[in-house]
């Protein structure tokens, strides 16, 4: 934009946080004249609603301080448990009646299977969001009922109790699929629009990030494969830690995946500035990382709090007094947590640099206040990334499991079950650009509803929520 043309003194702001982290580099406005011309409108409103420093207490940046450390020595220290366990197990295999040509083979190819999923969810919903998103609500309780079914064949206690629990679980995920039909269209343009122009090098950002993870999960498995070999119970608990790694990593990967696109994503929508995608990575890994790590932590188990507190609340209903009480507070303690931990405040942890804790309650108490919270409640997205995962770890768990049944049935169950975390890890953070994309389309409108470059879908749905509501 032409300052000259607009009236508006502009220069770059290139100042520093308490951090130390440099601001987005963008225009503001210093001592002019407020702008008279319709084409400067959406420029005054960005110089007055980004450019807002905020500071973390001290408390705050010393939470994140040791988040970050934490993930850095565990990822140390998984590092070293991994190479000592892959080494035993080599040493001891034999000993120990482990046949590794049966065992790492299937687990080697579900990563490898896990890995062309999770680039061809991206490629779907790049290139046609409308069929992705049905597409993993109605292939979702199928593979996961096929998962079942193999469960079940494999025979063993473990694998019947697993087997049962995913059939229920693919005839839930097809009621789901069924209710929330009416909500596709929607669903749709708000994909379609946010995925319309995705950040420049995003495909990259993400195709290193699944390599990476590939890597990561291949490294991890030659350790659990060397616990398995020895198979005593402190090698039971040593799987469970890398297990957990493995968790934790993947959504740091993801989280700082979000963080970064969704500050690029919020910039367009916001002013139509542009961002480099590689400056944007370089600052989320150098200042916002203690946030990103908290976040990983934080929200999946307040995802799991308010799903099942959702889920209680249905099926209490009303008939019951005493239950119905319980639901009432359980759903009252889970939406005290969002306000604490949610996956839109992300978006102000990229662009405004805030902890995650103050970002998420700062985001909650915006989108109440512009209307914002039913629509959101009722957003797929969230459902869409998690059923493309769930899609993408049961194909993995069909191709690791089906394998190892027929060469060694003992091994099946949990190769299987690795190789769904594997799968199903490995394709969130492949649809994390598409998920900081909607949070950050959402986010830009609550910040400002008049926003010129926002496009009237979220305006339509509130309108109509609101005809519902009279």
């Amino acid at each position: 934009m032409d300052a000259a043309a607009t009236g508006i003194n502009v220069q770059n702001f290139h100042g520093q946080d308490q951090e130390g982290k440099p601001l987005s580099i963008i225009p503001i406005e210093v001592l002019s004249p407020p702008p008279t011309s319709s084409q400067s409108l959406d420029f005054a409103f960005f110089t007055q609603s980004s450019v807002r420093i905020e500071t973390t207490t001290v408390a705050g940046l010393f939470v994140q301080r040791l988040f970050r450390a934490l993930f850095f020595v565990h990822i140390l220290l998984i590092a070293i448990l991994v190479i000592c366990l892959a080494i035993r197990g080599l040493l001891s295999s034999h000993s120990h009646n482990f046949h590794p040509k049966k065992w790492y083979p299937p687990l080697l190819a579900a990563t490898a299977c896990a890995g062309i999923v999770a680039f061809t969810w991206q490629w779907f919903t790049f290139r046609n969001p409308s069929s992705a998103l049905r597409a993993a609500f109605w292939l979702s309780p199928s593979l996961t009922c096929a998962v079942g079914v193999l469960f079940v064949l494999i025979s063993s206690i473990a694998s019947l109790t697993i087997g049962v629990i995913a059939i229920v679980l693919a005839l839930i995920l097809s009621l789901y699929a069924c209710w929330v039909n009416s909500r596709f269209d929607y669903a749709t343009k708000v994909l379609s629009v946010t995925a319309a122009s995705p950040p420049a090098k995003t495909t990259t950002l993400i195709s290193l990030s699944i390599i990476l993870s590939i890597l990561y999960s291949c490294f991890l498995v030659s350790g659990i494969g060397g616990a398995t070999a020895v198979g005593t119970v402190i090698d039971t608990w040593f799987i469970l830690v890398i297990l957990a790694s493995l968790a934790w990593s993947t959504q740091v990967m993801k989280n700082t995946l979000q963080v970064t696109i969704a500050r690029i994503k919020y910039l367009h929508f916001a002013s139509g500035a542009d961002m480099d995608s590689r400056i944007a990575l370089r600052d989320t890994i150098k200042y916002s990382m203690g946030s990103v790590c908290i976040s990983s932590v934080l929200v999946p188990v307040i995802t799991v709090i308010r799903g099942s507190a959702r889920a209680i609340s249905l099926i209490a209903g009303g008939t019951d007094e005493f239950l119905f009480s319980c639901a009432n507070c359980y759903s009252a303690v889970a939406a005290t947590l969002v306000n604490y931990g949610n996956r839109w405040g992300l978006v102000q942890v990229g662009v405004y640099n805030k902890g995650f804790v103050q970002a998420s309650m700062d985001t909650w108490e915006m989108l109440r206040r512009v209307g914002l919270e039913p629509i959101i409640d009722r957003d797929l997205t969230g459902s869409f990334c998690f059923l493309c995962g769930m899609a993408g770890g049961a194909i993995c768990t069909l191709v690791g499991g089906t394998w190892t049944f027929a060469v060694h049935k003992s091994y099946a169950t949990e190769v299987s079950i690795y190789a769904f975390l594997i799968g199903y890890f490995m394709c969130r953070i492949a649809m994390a650009w598409q998920q900081s994309c909607v949070a950050a389309y959402y986010i830009a409108y609550a910040e400002n509803p008049e926003n010129p470059r926002l496009d009237p879908t979220i305006l339509f749905r509130i309108q109509e929520f609101q005809r519902r509501g009279a």
